[in-house]
């Protein structure tokens, strides 16, 4: 499911597994940087989390081969396991949020983002998180 409104980006996908193991792959640095791309086209390499509300994330990694990039933020929310919330920017852009919900129904979960805050360029930019939550899937229903 692909919503946009003129500032904000949200998809949901189903995950066969708890939302327990869906939450620690998307803050634990090493699950991240296991799912999050694929070499040669995005891929993090590096990730350093303070996972608290008001603490401070960073994301390294590679675009197209060689050019590299750093996504940081803040954490706002964080109620593990059902939801996260956090500041991102790359490079020089504005700060925008991003948002998990994550819902357990007999241990599966439905993975709820939202990416807010987007100006119609950054909006077209981001449009890879349907690619990247079926990443998230894929390593998470392998473990």
């Amino acid at each position: 499911m692909t919503i946009t409104a003129h500032d904000t980006i949200v998809e949901e996908i189903n995950i066969q597994a708890s939302a327990e193991c869906v939450f620690d792959a998307l803050v634990e640095p090493e699950q991240r940087i296991q799912w999050w791309g694929v070499a040669g086209k995005f891929q993090a390499t590096s990730m350093q989390s303070d996972l608290r509300p008001g603490g401070a994330w960073a994301m390294r990694g590679t675009a197209h081969g060689d050019k590299v990039f750093t996504i940081r933020g803040e954490y706002r929310v964080v109620e593990r396991p059902r939801l996260l919330e956090f500041t991102w920017t790359k490079d020089d852009e504005p700060v925008t949020i991003v948002r998990f919900e994550l819902t357990d129904v007999d241990g599966a979960t439905t993975v709820r983002l939202t990416h807010s805050g987007l100006t119609e360029r950054l909006r077209n930019s981001y449009q890879g998180w349907p690619w990247l939550l079926q990443l998230l899937r894929g390593h998470v229903e392998s473990r």
